[in-house]
């Protein structure tokens, strides 16, 4: 047996911010940051926290897949950016979605989530342990960014996607994923610090702080890395596959990923345009697009891949 998408679901915030509302208080322009990224506009909340995201997208996905809440087994949300240290997101998702016989925990792989969190349940299907789960990525990464730093800032936004998986005949023909801790520092954000009754002072957050290049120059040699390995690895001829669902980060990254894999870039479909860089949201998001809009047929062959801070990687390959 193995794992198998039988439904999906997004939700992103009402709230659309435009370049040119990030002109407002930025020193940059709409061309600057379309040429560069290919962002036009993202999602930003103003109520929603990364809980309610993951639990909208859940409903939909469970309505989706046309199935009982009670016979989810396990929930798992990829997050950078949850509400609280603990209890965990999914705790909050199980309990209002009423997935009662299901345990439930978090994930933190950033951009890379949903993958890690795809790569885990096959494992547990493949045991025999659970046979029914849900996986989401959300994010609410606008809460920490520094609003004044225009190279990260502009990149981001808010959301949330989510999948129902159940054992199956085919589905999940392969997962990989990776970390190179060594380069942990090109891309992090500061929990609670130091801080106690030993040491003096009170606990502080951080905002994100990134790399740009050095996270530019890992993504466009490790995507087509990691894809060109798992098509090695299961025998797939790259014609084969129908789509390439890759982590919304940047389109330039987009771009040079078809080149280096050798495919056309009609077969990587893009939304990075209309919601920026949702992180562990990215991928489950655009699947969900592509499911409602008809673009993803049964028996489809996809691969999806990502990359986020840790640095973390992943890569599967499906039969839709």
């Amino acid at each position: 047996m193995t794992a198998r998408i039988i439904g999906t679901g997004a939700y992103v915030p009402e709230r659309i911010v435009t370049n040119k509302d990030l002109m407002a208080f930025l020193d940059t322009d709409d061309a600057w940051i379309r040429e560069r990224t290919g962002i036009c506009e993202r999602r930003i909340s103003t109520e929603e926290g990364t809980s309610v995201l993951a639990i909208r997208a859940a409903e939909r996905a469970i309505a989706d897949a046309g199935i009982d809440p009670k016979e989810i087994e396990i929930v798992i949300v990829a997050t950078s950016s949850a509400d609280r240290s603990f209890p965990s997101a999914a705790s909050d998702v199980q309990g209002a979605i009423g997935a009662e016989n299901a345990v439930a925990f978090d994930i933190t792989a950033a951009c890379s989530g949903f993958i890690y969190g795809l790569h885990i349940l096959q494992g547990f299907i493949q045991s025999g342990i659970y046979r029914t789960g849900l996986v989401i990525g959300a994010e609410t990464l606008s809460k920490v960014l520094d609003w004044s730093d225009r190279s990260s800032c502009i990149l981001f936004g808010d959301g949330a996607g989510a999948a129902v998986i159940r054992a199956d005949e085919e589905g999940v023909i392969r997962t990989l994923v990776g970390t190179d801790g060594k380069k942990a520092d090109v891309l992090w954000c500061q929990a609670r610090s130091l801080r106690n009754c030993l040491t003096g002072g009170k606990p502080e957050l951080g905002f994100m702080v990134m790399d740009g290049k050095e996270v530019f120059k890992f993504a466009v040699k490790k995507v087509p890395e990691i894809v060109n390995q798992i098509l090695e690895e299961t025998g797939t001829a790259r014609e084969d596959v129908q789509h390439y669902v890759l982590h919304q980060a940047n389109t330039r990254i987009l771009e040079s990923a078809a080149r280096r894999i050798g495919i056309p870039m009609e077969k990587i479909p893009v939304n990075i345009d209309r919601y920026g860089n949702t992180s562990a949201a990215s991928i489950p998001i655009l699947l969900d697009e592509m499911s409602r809009d008809g673009r993803l047929k049964r028996g489809d062959k996809v691969i999806l891949s990502g990359f986020g801070a840790g640095l973390t990687w992943g890569a599967a390959l499906l039969t839709w």
